[in-house]
Formats: C-alpha cells, structure tokens, sequence
C-alpha cells in the first residue's frame, strides 16, 4: 500500500469505530461510576446474601457479579466488589477463594461475551451481528461458563488459607441512610440489559414494520439502552438520594477519563482491522483458510486465544481475531452473533502475567505466582473452553 492509503486506511478504522462504539463506552463508565458510589452494587450484593443465606452464597455471589458486570468493565467491577468480598469471607469464615472465584468469573464471561462491553459490542459491528440477538445468545453461553469456572471449580480450593492483603485497599462503608432502594439499584443496573433483550426477543417475533417495533428497535439499541439507563441512574441514584447535581456531574465527568485507554485500544484495533481489509490481507488470509476444514467459530476462538496468550490484551485479541476471520464467513451460513460469543470465548483463554487481570487477581487474593496460575490462569481457561462449547452447541441449534 501507498504511504497515503495507509494512513487513509487508519482514519478510517479509527472514526467508523468510534463513531459506532464511543457513546456506548462513555455511558456504560458512567452508569458504572453511578452503581459504584451510590452503593447501589453494595446494596445488591448484601440483598441477595440474605435472600440465598450462608449455604447459597456462591449462587449469590455469582448473581452479583453478573448483575454488576453487565454494566461495568471487568476491573471496575472487581474493584467494587472485592471488599464485599473480603467482608463475606470474614464473617462467614469460609475460604476467600470458594466466595471470591465466582465473583471472578461472572466478572470475566460478562466482560468477554456480552453487550455492551467494549469488546464484544465492537465485534458485533466488525461481524455485522444482531447486539441484542449477541446478547440473547451469549447469556445462553455464560450462565453454565460461570457456574463451572464459578461455583464448581471453587471446590477445588477450599483448602486454601488464603487471606486478604493488608492496608491495600480500604472497604467504603455505607449506612443504611446512604443507600439507595433495592429497586432503585436493580433498575438502574438491569435497565439496559432489559430494553436490549426486550428488543431481541420482539424483534424475533413482531413484523419490523410495525410502528411500535421501530420504537422499541430505537430504544433497545445499546447505545440508546445505556443513555436512558444513565438519566434513570442520575434520578434514582443521584438526585433522589439528595446528591448535588455539582457532584454528579463531577463524578460522569471523572469516570469518562477511565475509559480513554480503553476507547484507543479499540480505536486502534478498528484501525489495524481496516488496514488489513484495504491490503487484501484479509483476503489472502481467506484464501489460505479455505482450504481449511476447521469451522469458522473454532478458526476464530483459536486465533482470538493465540493473540491473548501473545499480548494479554482481551480486547485488542478480540478486535484482532475478529479482523482477521471476518472474510471466512461470508457463504458459510455461520451465525455472526455466535462468531462474537466465539472470539470472545478464546479472548480469556491463558490468562498470565502480560494481562492486568492476572496481577489484580494475584495482589487482591493475596496469592503467589505459582497460586494465581493454578486459580485465575486455569479460571479463565475453563471460561473459554465452556464457551468454545457453548457457541458449538448452539449453531446446531440456530
């Protein structure tokens, strides 16, 4: 390529990226940055303890993390919950790997598999996928994820003593006066979620020509989901709680710097992607792939784990993998919804030291080099095989 149609290449990768993904990552950090400090996640969290007592609160503890990880990015939402966590483990004197793991998992498969994360929502537009039918499908694919990387795996460390660290992170406490309703957070947190698979389900179902199925195409749409979302959050868990708009708008404005990295990792996958495509290296690479017989969701999640096990970086395996295997399926029928679940699904395998979700894992735990490859390492890899085998399972279904 000329040096003009290179760069030509790049500015557009980065603005039809952008232009497609920006919004949703602004808001989905804001509406994280509201559960966080409102207590809403806290409130959730102790709620669901109660309803599921001592001998579920695996199943509570995995409910939460999916719930708080449907909104936030997965280190974000480690960072609420962690403390919960370590308070859980002390009172209840059970190991802190059988009451964290799950969290840990549910974080992780929500980050990898579904809108309107960063990663699974920039692919869904890379495959021309469905966000909603994504989602639809990729819930189908993360609940047995986590319950094996989650609760069932756990068991195999239940004898590990396993403390937290001290003095590394000091846990916020809210008085009862403080938090916010449970239907307030419950709202708040599920809002998007439930207007994107309300949205795919109707749209399934209802003639799109239909007046009121534009209407609610419009509003389930990710970006759309998470701005009304946002002005709930900002009623009912900022201005009804008495907060000062100053302080609201300070706290929006602070959680938008959170992302910037974010939005230029996939900024610049988006670039790459487009580099690849105007090349024709896409198209090479398709011609060498053709003569392959391994299914398109198998080429993906093995190149999507490849780029990971290389980089760490799940987000850039993801826009990667996504970029490289986007010429394979055209012909082939292959669902694109299930090819996102799918590099998603290989974007977590062999998580080790260049993934910061390794180190997180390893400080926060408490653990050793060795501990966190034996937990966090084989976690992650669980994750990614369940659903490698999840997405097979369903395109026989679709």
């Amino acid at each position: 390529m000329e040096s003009a149609a290179i760069l030509q290449s790049i500015t557009s990768g980065l603005g039809s990226t952008m232009g497609s993904l920006a919004l949703i990552i602004v808001f989905g950090a804001m509406l994280g940055r509201l559960l966080e400090e409102s207590g809403a996640a806290y409130q959730i969290t102790n709620k669901l303890v109660v309803l599921f007592g001592l001998r579920k609160i695996q199943i509570a503890i995995m409910i939460t993390g999916f719930l708080v990880g449907l909104p936030m990015i997965y280190n974000a939402g480690f960072l609420v919950l962690i403390p919960l966590i370590y308070a859980l483990a002390a009172s209840t004197r059970l190991p802190l790997i059988y009451i964290g793991l799950p969290m840990c998992a549910a974080l992780s498969v929500t980050h990898g598999f579904l809108p309107p994360h960063p990663a699974p929502t920039s692919i869904a537009f890379i495959f021309h996928a469905n966000p909603n039918l994504t989602l639809l499908y990729g819930i189908m694919v993360a609940i047995p994820s986590i319950i094996v990387a989650g609760p069932l795996l756990s068991r195999f460390y239940t004898k590990w003593t396993l403390t937290p660290p001290k003095d590394l992170y000091v846990a916020r406490e809210f008085s009862k006066s403080e938090l916010p309703s449970l239907s307030a957070s419950l709202i708040t947190a599920l809002s998007p979620i439930l207007l994107m698979l309300a949205g795919a389900v109707i749209l399934m179902k209802m003639p799109p020509e239909n007046v009121n199925v534009k209407m609610l195409k419009f509003i389930s749409d990710p970006t759309i989901a998470l701005f009304i979302s946002v002005f709930m959050g900002i009623y009912l868990l900022g201005v009804r709680q008495k907060r000062k708009m100053t302080e609201l708008m300070k706290s929006l404005s602070d959680s938008t710097s959170s992302v910037a990295m974010i939005l230029l990792i996939i900024a610049s996958g988006g670039a790459f992607k487009q580099v690849l495509m105007d090349s024709g290296t896409a198209d090479y690479i398709k011609q060498i792939a053709g003569g392959f017989s391994m299914s398109p969701l198998v080429l993906t999640w093995s190149i999507a784990a490849l780029i990971r096990f290389s980089i760490g970086s799940a987000t850039v395996s993801c826009i990667t993998a996504a970029g490289l295997t986007l010429p394979l399926i055209e012909g082939t029928g292959v669902s694109p919804e299930l090819m996102v679940i799918a590099t998603g699904a290989g974007s977590l395998m062999f998580s080790h030291f260049n993934d910061t979700g390794f180190w997180m894992f390893k400080e926060y735990f408490n653990a050793t080099i060795k501990q966190t490859f034996a937990v966090w390492t084989v976690m992650e890899t669980v994750i990614g095989i369940i659903g490698l085998l999840g997405v097979l399972i369903l395109s026989k279904l679709i």
